[in-house]
């Protein structure tokens, strides 16, 4: 990746990944657990929330993290209820910011001008088009019923609770099998997390940006 586009998408990840956690913090503090807040996650700083190998994941194989929100079940009212709640919080902040993207692009390109590669202008579309393809790779990775994603928990606040024992195996071989799917399609250029996402993405980006 040459540098330019390296400084250029470097905002848009540092942005989804912060309101990604931010969301995840903040709904926790509403609905009764301060323990992001009282580690200072409850903030919209990035360095609060940037995991160093995580980020380095993003730019190396377009897939990563930040570091977890920490959230402490009994303090909720209604644990299952809310877990579920705060688990959705984080990939809707990205689909919110994806909506945002894909609007602006709409404005942009609304103004008739085809931008010469190297003006202001052509950057900043790159830069919006990137926002709005990064968050909604985020939303939609961090949805997969696969631990530790959020996914896993909407699902275990979804299905009833004889579902226990298959929590407890994916809380315990999912990140496992997370990380396999990652090596497997880095190293064989046949990613299976890509040929899930990226079709939403690209349908998403037809509804948000109409491109």
């Amino acid at each position: 990746m040459q540098i330019q586009n390296l400084l250029l998408i470097a905002p848009p990840i540092l942005l989804a990944l912060t309101f990604h956690e931010f969301a995840h913090a903040y709904v926790a503090d509403r609905l009764g657990d301060d323990t992001a807040k009282q580690s200072g996650r409850l903030s919209l700083n990035p360095l609060r929330h940037l995991d160093p190998l995580g980020t380095i994941m993003i730019f190396l194989v377009h897939f990563g993290w930040a570091k977890p929100v920490p959230v402490n079940p009994y303090r909720l009212k209604n644990p299952k209820k809310d877990m579920l709640w705060i688990s959705a919080a984080g990939p809707l902040a990205n689909m919110a910011l994806a909506l945002g993207s894909g609007l602006l692009l709409r404005i942009l390109f609304a103004t008739g001008e085809i931008p010469d590669r190297t003006s202001f202008m052509s950057l900043l579309i790159y830069v919006v088009f990137m926002s709005l393809q990064i968050n909604l790779a985020l939303a939609i990775f961090n949805i997969l019923p696969i631990a530790p994603l959020d996914g896993s928990k909407i699902l275990a606040g979804l299905l009833p609770d004889r579902f226990g024992k298959m929590f407890y195996f994916m809380d315990r071989y999912g990140p496992f099998i997370l990380l396999g799917l990652i090596i497997f399609g880095s190293a064989t250029g046949v990613s299976v997390l890509g040929g899930i996402i990226w079709p939403f993405v690209k349908f998403f980006s037809s509804i948000f940006a109409g491109i």
